[in-house]
């Protein structure tokens, strides 16, 4: 939640990219107390309730309103109601996850911390925004579409599981060692592709899904229609 209202203050101070960072922090420790929780035995209500008004604060508000002055400003309305858009799906995302099974293998919908992730690499990348209309245009359109993908049913993956004591931890210690080493060195390169790329694996994974039913639908008829009574 600090992290959050540092962003915003950050925000304010126009030092977005301090305030890009504070959401990446933000987003490793959202990643982080639910297992601190529980290696400590100290779940409770009141901590899922705490947990998800510092997720509103710091993945709803705090990257809305940094996308809207980094790069949307200039756009009047239109880019007020993209970043508020933003906003009430993250913040209805957050309440549909609460009234869903905890445990689960897959996220029904973009999380709303890779949300912003994605958008603080964004800023990260880039800097200081290209000063071109068609810029503006596709970061509003994508403002919409990271929106949408959040209220989605879309199957992310999750990684609540990860289990650093299995046959093959040393693989994922190796794998985990070369992204901190990647974000180390080339940050701004990593991030974004780390971003984009767990935000578009469950759109890949729901066209291959889609695309293998459509497949099958035909052979199935085939089959069908060859079977005698």
């Amino acid at each position: 939640m600090f992290a959050g209202f540092f962003a915003l203050v950050s925000i304010l101070n126009e030092n977005y990219q301090v305030a890009a960072v504070a959401i990446g922090i933000a987003v490793v420790l959202d990643g982080l107390d639910g297992r601190v929780a529980r290696m400590a035995n100290a779940t409770s209500d009141f901590g899922v309730q705490l947990d998800s008004l510092a997720d509103v604060v710091s993945f709803g508000i705090a990257p809305a309103v940094l996308i809207y002055s980094w790069g949307l400003a200039d756009l009047g309305n239109f880019a007020r109601f993209s970043a508020f858009f933003f906003f009430i799906c993250g913040a209805v995302r957050l309440a549909r996850f609460n009234v869903q099974l905890k445990e689960m293998k897959y996220f029904a919908g973009l999380p709303i911390p890779a949300a912003a992730a994605f958008v603080a690499a964004i800023i990260h990348y880039f800097e200081t925004p290209p000063d071109t209309v068609f810029f503006k245009v596709s970061l509003v359109g994508m403002n919409y579409a990271v929106a949408c993908l959040m209220v989605s049913t879309v199957r992310y993956p999750s990684f609540k599981r990860l289990n650093l004591g299995g046959r093959k931890s040393h693989l994922l210690v190796v794998i985990l060692a070369l992204m901190v080493a990647a974000v180390f060195f080339y940050s701004r390169q990593a991030l974004m592709a780390m971003a984009s790329g767990y935000l578009l694996s469950g759109v890949v994974l729901r066209v291959y899904q889609f695309v293998r039913f459509r497949l099958k639908e035909p052979a199935s008829l085939e089959e069908q229609e060859v079977r005698p009574d």
